[in-house]
């Protein structure tokens, strides 16, 4: 497969077909497939494997199907991954050591490293037979798609949604830089922490503590209050070690012991303690305090709860969104003693140590002081940045905010719009995060991404957003047209303020790279400066489909700004996928058509794969290999009989009831897959097809195998070769989308050879459309019947040890009923004379009837061995019959007339001397087992001609080969078998005679046949 892979790739590169493809459709209704833009300067694996198989089915049927197909493919080329790239590879680390290496070098660096893995996601992409135009694709660092972002930015800051604050954000030290929510919410990792629980000394009062709990130890420098429910009950209470604490009534038992002796002194509402001062656990903050300003007393907040913890939390402003607003709100000042790369300032005990690294330190220091109530090991979720794994800290910033709390019900509507496969992400995964929403921190202290286009006066204030280039020239200073919408170049530009006349300046930061991605839709257009009837005519898009975690990545990122600024749905059908277990798993194939197959056919895209060697190749065998061993069956003898599809044509010939069944079937087949397709349903489709297949290979070929053997081309030999011949051909189309590939392969050699005014390549034709005329769902099903009937014909078969090859002379079904053409059917398929349909089942089936001891124990005691015996002697059917006709069952043992009922008698079912019986769901299969003179050697004929056709294969004859045959054996019965079946015998293997001794020059192989030793010899005639 690999190697025929390759050839058809040089063909599609050498005849352009994708190209072809493209300008086929030119004009037709347009069909609109997003690509998520994937970031070059990463390696590709096998999970983008999976991203791309998914994402090529839908555009290759579609485009089959006739439509336009916007197949663009796009690069995400800005943000922190480039810039950690570079890092690496100047051996920067951090902020401060790119800004001494020099901004505009480091930009330089950043865009030349964007391209690091281009050719290998272009070669991956072109080797799993991914089909985008790579040629036009959209590129997020180019100053044509920076200009439609501004326009959009531009559009929210006039629809009043875009704001600055100064907010507690996620924030990665490392990076220097805070994350959006969004961005959050992929990095999490479960770890094991410490949590303190902090005596905090009440002023004025010996002895006394407010106890606090906290998860962050390393925030307690920062420390400005206490805070309290107002609402909830606080009590005030000696404990075993002499200490007074004051802590919430409901959790002492929690925190000391539920039988520890503590002596409640009074109970207060939290209201009470509002006001409460206490000493702070550092002085650090003294220093730092303006004269009126006031700090170190316990406030109150509903947010505050007694579900964990004393009931009293400890407030740090600077990091933790409730904390500053607590802290706003009873104007309490603002102080924290970390900086930017997350470490403990000079002015504390620990000066450039990393918070979490400080943790311990502060813990040993309270410990020292007595202030240390328990410091105790927790685990929980935490966010790490998604980007350098760093652990990031809640940190007060100035940032750049979208409102999209201001948007929320349209976002949800929106969303609500959109076809979501799973349907559980609409209102689950996707429907809670939007419920849930929060603002967007836009703005990113960093420097190679999209710069923001804001402007302030350094007099006056006045925010300025730019929407355009030509804006930026028209306010700016001496601006020019060519510029670069990169830092530095842009950080020189000064803008006139119109209101005063000052000098703006623009703000520093960059832009989250998300919103780059985010605005596909219309910044790859150049929106709304050129092609806006390209954009119109193409948005929202009809399908996308991405990893899961991208709910809270592109699919989020797309339908904020598709919401903010034109208040839609940006796409109508998204496939959302599961993850690949296994990564590396990319090696374990060269066949990329069998990777395909496997991720459209093991499970539901959402689910995750667990990607392995041994599954691949199983999907593969099922569907690939059988398919391909039955167009090869067919090309062999094609190629032998010089069959003419052109000259057999389907409409001329007189088509049997098998082919009449296959044509039924295949009809179905299309009608089934092409609306699954139409609907997404990719992996439904994909095993509707490996089902359909299935039954061709292992029934319909194998039935009509004969019919490929005789001589000319007539008859059936005619209908077998143009039915064979047309299922073929529809399937190399219906498989295009699924396996590329294999379904050209097939195409050219049964199309292309034969006509040469066929489309060149298989992805040029349309779509199959199905035949409804030739669907018969009354032989479909008789023919599902049959083969329910078939399926336990050869599991009683199997029970029973004979092989098919020996004839029976009966088989009795119950549970079905079938034509007698199918019966004929049945007949040969499981090599039986006849086949009785009944459901009486008492030909073949009795009972087993034993007394119950348990009710005759009592009654007839010394009887029961006689009883037993008695039952053995009757007509288990007629006993049960009785007992279900409400009769009972008398007879005379000894002298005394026993007596029983339905639940004196134990009955099991057992099969008759003679049948061997298989049963599955409401089909019975019982096969008369007895075997005649005649059958035994009929049975003898039948592996002679087995064995024959092992040796023909073994010896490398052609199938046409004609031969002669030599059976040597002593034993009589066999010699007389194979005079009274020598016709059958040498129709079986192409014979022209069959000798009864060993032939000189022959190949020759000693057999047990049915336990009789021969010597079987073969040579060609």
């Amino acid at each position: 497969f690999a190697g025929r892979e390759e050839e058809v790739l040089a063909f599609w590169r050498e005849n352009e077909v994708f190209h072809k493809m493209m300008k086929l459709r030119e004009g037709a209704e347009p069909f609109t497939f997003y690509d998520g833009p994937p970031t070059a300067n990463g390696k590709p694996h096998i999970g983008h494997v999976l991203t791309r198989s998914i994402k090529d089915v839908i555009p290759r049927y579609r485009t089959m199907k006739g439509y336009d197909v916007l197949r663009k493919a796009g690069w995400d080329t800005h943000g922190l991954p480039v810039e950690l790239e570079v890092e690496k590879q100047l051996g920067l680390d951090g902020k401060p050591q790119i800004e001494n290496y020099g901004i505009e070098p480091f930009i330089k660096e950043c865009k030349k490293s964007v391209w690091k893995y281009k050719t290998e996601w272009e070669e991956m992409s072109e080797r799993v037979g991914f089909w985008a135009d790579m040629e036009h694709p959209y590129i997020t660092y180019e100053d044509n798609y920076i200009e439609s972002e501004w326009w959009s930015l531009k559009q929210i800051h006039e629809k009043g949604l875009l704001y600055k604050g100064h907010k507690i954000v996620p924030y990665c030290p490392r990076c220097g830089t805070a994350l959006s929510s969004h961005e959050v919410a992929q990095g999490y990792k479960n770890v094991k922490e410490t949590s303190a629980t902090v005596r905090f000394p009440v002023k004025g009062e010996e002895n006394t503590y407010l106890l606090a709990w906290t998860t962050t130890p390393w925030t307690l420098p920062s420390n400005l209050a206490l805070c309290v429910n107002a609402n909830e009950t606080y009590a005030r209470f000696k404990a075993e070690d002499g200490r007074i604490y004051i802590m919430a009534k409901a959790l002492i038992g929690s925190v000391f012991g539920e039988d520890a002796p503590v002596e409640i002194l009074e109970e207060m509402p939290g209201s009470k303690l509002v006001g409460t001062e206490y000493e702070p656990l550092f002085d650090y903050g003294k220093s730092v305090l303006k004269k009126n300003e006031r700090a170190w007393f316990v406030v109150s907040d509903d947010y505050v709860t007694t579900g964990d913890g004393t009931g009293i939390v400890h407030i740090a402003p600077a990091f933790g969104e409730d904390d500053y607003r607590v802290c706003k709100a009873n104007g309490l000042p603002f102080i924290m003693f970390v900086d930017a790369q997350g470490r403990m300032t000079q002015e504390t005990d620990w000066p450039g140590v990393f918070v979490k690294n400080a943790d311990r330190l502060i813990l040993d220091n309270l410990e020292s002081r007595g202030l240390l109530f328990a410091a105790l090991p927790f685990a929980h979720d935490y966010p790490f940045c998604w980007r350098c794994d760093t652990p990031l800290i809640y940190y007060a910033r100035s940032s750049w905010f979208i409102r999209m709390t201001a948007v929320r019900d349209s976002l949800m509507a929106n969303n609500r719009k959109v076809n979501w496969m799973p349907d559980n992400i609409k209102e689950g995964r996707m429907g809670n995060f939007l419920e849930n929403v929060i603002d967007w921190g836009l703005s990113r202290e960093r420097y190679w991404g999209t710069p923001l286009p804001v402007w302030v006066c350094k007099d006056c204030g006045k925010v300025h957003v730019i929407g355009s280039r030509e804006e930026l020239c028209r306010l700016g200073h001496n601006v020019d047209p060519n510029i670069e919408l990169h830092r530095p170049y842009i950080d020189q530009v000064v803008l006139t303020c119109p209101d005063c006349g000052g000098d703006m300046i623009r703000e520093k930061e960059v832009i989250d790279c998300w919103y780059d991605s985010g605005s596909m839709p219309f910044a790859q257009w150049h929106y709304p400066f050129e092609n806006k009837e390209q954009f119109e005519k193409r948005f929202p898009a009809n399908f996308i489909s991405e990893a899961i975690d991208q709910t809270r990545g592109w699919f989020y990122t797309l339908l904020a700004i598709s919401t903010c600024l034109f208040d839609t749905n940006p796409f109508e059908n998204c496939v959302v996928m599961g993850h690949v277990q296994d990564k590396d798993g990319q090696k374990m194939s060269k066949h990329k058509d069998a990777v395909r197959w496997f991720f459209y056919n093991n499970a539901a895209p959402w689910l995750p794969n667990r990607f392995y060697a041994k599954a691949v190749e199983e999907t593969q065998r099922k569907y690939m290999g059988t398919l391909w061993n039955t167009y090869a069956f067919f090309i062999l003898y094609a190629d032998i009989d010089q069959f003419d599809p052109k000259a057999h044509p389907l409409a001329n010939v007189e088509l049997t009831l098998m082919d009449r069944w296959a044509l039924s079937k295949l009809n179905t087949l299309v009608r089934t897959v092409d609306d699954h397709l139409a609907n997404y349903r990719i992996t439904e489709a994909s095993r509707a097809m490996a089902e359909y297949v299935d039954d061709l290979s292992n029934w319909y070929v194998r039935r009509s195998r004969e019919r490929f053997w005789g001589k000319g081309m007539a008859g059936d030999k005619e209908a077998a070769f143009a039915t064979l011949y047309h299922i073929l051909e529809t399937l190399s189309r219906l498989t295009a989308p699924f396996t590329p590939f294999m379904a050209e392969s097939m195409y050219r050699n049964l199309v292309c050879s034969v006509d040469s005014e066929a489309p060149i390549s298989v992805h040029l034709t349309d779509f199959p459309v199905c035949d409804e005329s030739r669907i018969d769902p009354e032989l479909e099903q008789h023919m599902s019947d049959l083969l329910d009937v078939v399926a336990q014909g050869r599991a009683a078969r199997n029970e029973s040890g004979l092989k098919v090859r020996q004839p029976l002379a009966r088989m009795i079904v119950s549970g079905r009923s079938l034509p007698e053409a199918f019966c004929a059917l049945a007949e040969d398929e499981l090599n039986v004379k006849d086949v009785d349909f009944t459901n009486d089942t008492t030909a073949f089936m009795t009972y087993q009837l034993k007394p119950q001891m348990r009710t005759l124990g009592k009654k007839y005691g010394k009887l029961l061995r006689a009883i037993g015996e008695h039952l053995g002697t009757l007509d288990g059917n007629e006993v049960v019959a009785a007992f279900e006709a409400g009769k009972t069952l008398s007879f005379e043992l000894e002298g005394t007339e026993v007596v029983l009922e339905k639940d004196d008698v134990l009955t099991s079912p057992m099969k008759k001397p003679g049948y061997v019986v298989a049963t599955e769901r409401d089909v019975t299969v019982a096969l008369d087992t007895t075997l005649t003179d005649e059958l035994i050697a009929e049975g003898f004929a039948r592996e002679i001609i087995s064995k024959v056709q092992t040796m023909r294969k073994e010896a490398g004859f052609e199938v046409t080969d004609r031969i002669t045959v030599g059976v040597a054996t002593g034993d009589e019965t066999l010699k007389a078998a194979i005079r009274a079946y020598d016709e059958t015998i040498r129709r079986g293997v192409l014979a022209l005679s069959v000798e009864t001794e060993t032939l000189a020059d022959g190949v020759v192989k000693q057999w047990n046949i049915n336990g009789v030793d021969a010597e079987l010899s073969i040579r060609k005639a």
